[in-house]
């Protein structure tokens, strides 16, 4: 059996990056805080956190700790089912990490869905869906939307459907730099608008367009999607953008495909876990569901 104090000041040092934190959140002393983990590592015979600014969770503390916060939400799950018309019952804390193209288009709206349904304090965590994951893999969300096809132990990747990126820019910026067609040479020399440097769409894109690895052209970065729109709208750059996101753009004109053959195609899973709460599963279902009427699914 786990000692509950212990967990929790581990929990509190993780979340917060400190020891002297956690101390003022659980309104103990910080001499309390170190010994409470110090007496978990030991027992576990194993280092749970890294003891630098900020503190961090080993691989090993990564694994407690998304026990720790299923155990959180199991309780307060419990509490739920045993008394359910308790008012004062204090809302759920449930965090999840979403990318940001999915956050400003499909997901955006399910958010006020979710509050509306569940008795949550929700945090999001907004990321590139291909690094959602490891804040997953963290213990940092209790589900993530990402781009990664395999779960973790104890948890399931559930697929969601698929995020297709288109290669768009304004008439102007076309006529500008792809008067006669894309070319390696014209994509390169021509700006090309990223969302950060994690952003690895633009590659992919360029790579399946020319069959070869492309590294080396002009970019910019605009880490927001709205941004990266108003980016590309304002002719600084051209940039794969959602087609969900711009299909009204795309019919008035504004904006223009450049390579209407070649696009990117992202499947999406909702990773969680596999012994789900009733919450949990209730919210898994909402959001799948959700995700399928908006996202392309195959044939």
């Amino acid at each position: 059996m786990f000692d509950r104090a212990q967990l929790e000041a581990f929990s509190a040092v993780v979340q917060h990056g400190s020891f002297e934190r956690a101390a003022t959140v659980l309104n103990v002393t910080r001499g309390a805080i170190s010994q409470r983990v110090k007496a978990l590592e030991e027992a576990l015979a194993t280092m749970l956190v890294v003891r630098e600014k900020p503190v961090v969770a080993t691989r090993k503390g990564e694994i407690l700790l998304r026990h720790v916060r299923a155990l959180k939400t199991l309780e307060d799950d419990t509490i739920s089912a045993i008394l359910p018309k308790l008012q004062e019952r204090a809302p759920v804390p449930i965090a999840m990490a979403v990318n940001a193209d999915s956050l400003s288009t499909w997901f955006g709206p399910l958010v006020a869905q979710l509050l509306g349904q569940f008795k949550i304090a929700l945090e999001i965590i907004s990321d590139d869906q291909d690094h959602t994951f490891a804040r997953l893999t963290k213990g940092e969300v209790m589900g993530c939307v990402s781009s990664e096809p395999n779960a973790i132990a104890g948890f399931e990747a559930t697929p969601l459907g698929a995020m297709h990126y288109l290669c768009v820019a304004t008439p102007e910026f076309r006529q500008k730099y792809f008067p006669n067609g894309m070319s390696i040479t014209t994509a390169v020399t021509a700006p090309a608008i990223l969302f950060d440097r994690k952003d690895a769409l633009h590659d992919q894109y360029l790579e399946q367009l020319f069959g070869v690895k492309v590294a080396q052209y002009t970019r910019h970065y605009l880490p927001s999607p709205t941004a990266l729109l108003d980016g590309i709208c304002a002719g600084l750059g051209y940039a794969m953008a959602p087609g969900l996101r711009i299909a009204p753009l795309l019919e008035t004109g504004q904006l223009v495909e450049l390579t209407p053959s070649c696009k990117v195609s992202v499947p999406l899973y909702w990773h969680h876990w596999q012994m789900e709460l009733p919450l949990a599963q209730a919210m898994t279902q909402t959001i799948t569901a959700h995700a399928r009427k908006m996202l392309d699914q195959p044939a």
